[in-house]
C-alpha cells in the first residue's frame, strides 16, 4: 500500500504544481506569441514595400549637387555659409530616401519594434510607413497593450510575494539580533529555566486519558450520572470517528469513480489561481526608499553589462537608455546598433518595468496618504471652535 500511495502523492503534487504554474504561463506564452505574430506581419508589410522616390528627393539632389559644383568653383567661399547650407539640406532630407525597408524590416527589427509598441516604449526611431502598416499598428497595439498590462500585473504578485517575504525575514533578523544584543546573559538564562519549568509543569499536570478530559468540563459534572454516561460514551465514539475518518482514501474512491468531480475541483482551483491575480500586489507594504534602491542597482546592473555588445555607449549613457526604457519614456535620441541583442534582454525589461510599476504604485499610495492628512489638518484647522454658554 505504500508504495502504490507514494506514486499517487507524487503525481498529484506534480498536478497541484502544474496547475499553480499554468496561469503564469499562460500569459507569458501568450505574448511570445503575439509579439512572434506582430514581428512576421510588420516585416512581410513594411519590408517589402516598394520604395517610391518622390518629388522631394529628386530637388534634394539637385540642391545637393548646386552645393557641391559652388564650392569646387568657388574654393574661397565662406566656410560657415557652407555648413549652414549643407545642414538646411540634410534637416529636410527624410530616411527613407537613404534606406532599404529590408535592412529595417527583419524578422528581428520587427520583434524589436512589436516589444516597443505592446510595452508602450515607443522609441520612434522605427515606424510604419504604409497605410495598411499604420492600422494594423493601432489594432496590434489596441490588443498587445492590455496582454502587457496582465502579464506585468500577475508577475507583479511573484515579485510582491518574493519581496515581502524578503522584507519581513529581514525584519524578523534584525528583531533577534537587537534583542540577543539587548538581552544579557544572565537575564537570559533565568527566562529559559522559567520556559522550561512551565513546559515541564503541564506535561506533569497534562490528563493522561480521554476519559480524564471529559470529566473534568464542567458541562459535563453538573449532570446526573447516567446522563453523564450516556454523553460521555456518545463523545467517546465521535471522538472515535474523527481519528478514524479516512479522508484522502474517501476523495481519491469519489475522484475514481466519479472522474468529473475530480476535473471540475482543479478547473475551480485553476480559476481561483485566475482571480487572485493582482491581490498580492494590492497588500505590498515596503518603504518606498527600498524600491528606489532596488531599482537602482537593477538598472546599474544593466548598464555595466549593456556597453560589451552597444560600444558607443557608456556606463551612464547606458543607464540613461535603461531608465527611459522601464520607465516607458522612449525618448528615442538614443538608437542601438544591436537590436536583436536587446531582445534577449525581454526579461530583464519586463521584470524591471515591473519594479519601477511597484515603485510607482507605493509612491502613488504614500502621495495619497500624504494628501489625506494634509486634507484632515487643514479641515481641524477651519473647524469653528465650540463655544461654551453658561448656564
Amino acid at each position: 500500500m505504500a508504495s502504490t500511495s507514494q506514486p499517487l502523492s507524487g503525481k498529484r503534487a506534480c498536478k497541484k504544481i502544474f496547475w499553480a504554474v499554468f496561469p503564469h504561463a499562460c500569459f507569458i506564452l501568450s505574448l511570445v506569441i503575439y509579439a512572434f505574430l506582430g514581428a512576421l506581419m510588420f516585416s512581410h508589410i513594411e519590408g517589402n514595400r516598394k520604395v517610391n522616390l518622390s518629388e522631394g528627393y529628386r530637388k534634394f539632389l539637385q540642391n545637393l549637387w548646386h552645393i557641391s559644383r559652388n564650392l569646387s568653383d568657388n574654393m574661397t567661399e565662406n566656410e560657415e555659409i557652407f555648413k549652414e547650407k549643407i545642414h538646411a539640406l540634410l534637416s529636410a532630407a527624410e530616411r527613407d530616401w537613404f534606406v532599404n525597408p529590408k535592412d529595417i524590416w527583419t524578422f528581428f527589427g520587427s520583434l524589436f519594434f512589436c516589444c516597443t509598441v505592446f510595452t508602450t516604449v515607443g522609441y520612434g526611431n522605427t515606424y510604419p510607413v504604409t497605410r495598411i502598416g499604420k492600422y494594423l499598428c493601432m489594432l496590434y497595439a489596441l490588443f498587445g497593450i492590455p496582454l502587457m498590462f496582465l502579464v506585468l500585473t500577475d508577475m507583479g504578485d511573484i515579485l510582491a510575494t518574493v519581496l515581502s517575504k524578503s522584507y519581513n525575514e529581514f525584519r524578523k533578523l534584525q528583531s533577534k539580533i537587537l534583542a540577543s544584543k539587548l538581552c544579557s546573559g544572565s537575564n537570559c538564562n533565568k527566562g529559559d529555566e522559567l520556559h522550561s519549568r512551565a513546559q515541564s509543569k503541564l506535561v506533569i499536570n497534562e490528563p493522561l486519558t480521554l476519559m480524564e478530559v471529559l470529566k473534568s468540563q464542567p458541562a459535563v459534572k453538573r449532570k446526573p450520572i447516567k446522563y453523564r454516561n450516556a454523553e460521555l460514551f456518545e463523545m467517546l465514539i465521535a471522538r472515535e470517528k474523527e481519528h478514524t475518518k479516512p479522508v484522502r482514501n474517501k476523495s481519491i474512491e469519489r475522484w475514481s469513480s466519479c472522474p468529473e468531480l475530480a476535473r471540475g475541483k482543479t478547473m475551480s482551483r485553476v480559476m481561483e489561481n485566475f482571480d487572485k491575480i493582482g491581490k498580492e500586489l494590492e497588500k505590498l507594504d515596503v518603504p518606498i526608499v527600498l524600491m528606489v534602491l532596488v531599482i537602482f542597482v537593477y538598472i546599474s546592473c544593466a548598464a555595466a553589462i549593456l556597453p560589451n555588445w552597444e560600444t558607443r555607449l557608456d556606463f551612464q549613457e547606458a543607464f540613461y537608455f535603461c531608465f527611459i526604457t522601464l520607465t516607458t519614456i522612449g525618448f528615442g535620441d538614443t538608437q542601438l546598433e544591436h537590436p536583436k541583442f536587446f531582445l534577449f534582454f525581454s526579461l530583464y525589461i519586463i521584470i524591471g518595468m515591473e519594479i519601477v510599476f511597484i515603485a510607482f504604485k507605493l509612491g502613488q499610495d504614500r502621495l495619497i496618504g500624504l494628501y489625506k492628512k494634509v486634507i484632515s489638518f487643514c479641515g481641524e484647522k477651519k473647524m469653528p471652535s465650540k463655544k461654551v454658554y453658561p448656564k
